[in-house]
């Protein structure tokens, strides 16, 4: 049930990437928000996007967008090496930040940012959207309830076939590789069960591949890790897989949950739970976990609202993917100069 409309976010988006259509419109147009302006670096392709999608502006460039007055949110779908300049220049100008994942290059840009939204006193979130979806939270619930028992073990896999060779994904100078595009899901996912698990977990080992023709570009990395319980996990990621795959498997002493597609539960929206009193599957809804994020993210800037998402938990993910990189023969992904 969508949750009574407050003040409307006035909402500007910086470029017209692909995913801003499933990110940000469509859960906007439900949800009531405004979408101010856009700026791209071409002024046709920003006319064109908010033609179609009902933006009430261009703006003529990406620093316009960020000095009009008007615009309070700043949703930052760039590519991942232009996460960190932008959002640091969003949080600069005072803005509140909805930024995809991952929110910088590196760490250490990471770091900035961090410092950035701590001055700017708004909110900033990194767009891990999966996390606000029932699908997530009942993996949780099944963990604190005590129904699986102690957790011994967490599994993520998030896989899709090849983009083209000319995909941003693939270019080291825009920070491109499999570990940004979905190893920060598997990572994350990971990371969330750490209040049952003693605290965070660390990084034991990891091992990876090369994109061919992209040097430096991983194609898939596997890392293992270990939580201060005892328990272990896998974080798995692969952009150059045979399908979609995009599962988090968690195992307690009692039982386990499988979620098939913990990312995109939109898609699929089940968890399938063994005990030793059988098998059953719960489904958990096909409402987009874009529009929970968005009606969490208002609920933040609104009316202040907790939310598990912010600049520190950035950072720690960001520390992870860098230590990843380092552990599978990689070096982290340099920053971008804007």
């Amino acid at each position: 049930m969508t949750e009574p409309v407050r003040e409307p976010l006035r909402i500007g988006v910086l470029g017209a990437a692909r995913i801003t259509e499933r990110a940000l419109i469509d859960p906007a147009r439900t949800t009531g928000h405004r979408l101010v302006a856009v700026a791209a670096r071409d002024r046709s392709r920003a006319e064109a996007f908010a033609a179609e999608h009902g933006v009430e502006r261009v703006a003529d460039s990406y620093a316009a967008l960020l000095a009009d007055p008007e615009v309070e949110i700043v949703y930052n779908p760039l590519a991942n090496g232009l996460h960190g300049p932008w959002n640091l220049a969003a949080l600069a100008a005072g803005k509140h930040v909805l930024s995809e994942k991952p929110s910088a290059s590196n760490a250490e840009e990471a770091a900035e940012v961090r410092e950035a939204a701590a001055k700017a006193g708004t909110v900033f979130m990194e767009a891990f959207h999966y996390l606000f979806h029932p699908v997530t939270r009942r993996l949780h619930e099944l963990l604190a309830g005590g129904e699986l028992g102690e957790l011994q073990r967490v599994e993520t896999m998030v896989a899709i076939p090849a983009p083209e060779d000319g995909d941003p994904r693939w270019s080291l100078p825009l920070a491109g590789g499999a570990v940004m595009d979905l190893g920060c899901y598997s990572l994350h996912a990971v990371r969330m069960p750490a209040p049952w698990a003693g605290g965070a977990p660390r990084l034991v080992s990891a091992r990876g591949g090369e994109r061919a023709g992209a040097p430096g570009v991983d194609e898939w990395l596997d890392a293992d890790l270990a939580f201060p319980n005892g328990a272990t996990a896998s974080a798995r990621c692969h952009m150059a897989y045979d399908k979609l795959e995009m599962s988090c498997r968690i195992i307690g002493s009692r039982g386990e949950a499988l979620a098939p597609n913990f990312v995109l539960p939109q898609m699929d929206d089940r968890i399938v739970i063994r005990t030793a009193d059988g098998e059953r599957t719960e489904r958990l809804g096909t409402r987009s976990s874009y529009t929970y994020q968005l009606e969490a993210f208002a609920a933040r800037v609104r009316e202040g609202t907790p939310l598990p998402l912010d600049a520190d938990d950035a950072l720690a993910t960001m520390t992870l993917i860098d230590e990843s990189y380092r552990a599978a023969g990689f070096e982290p992904r340099p920053r971008s100069r804007v």
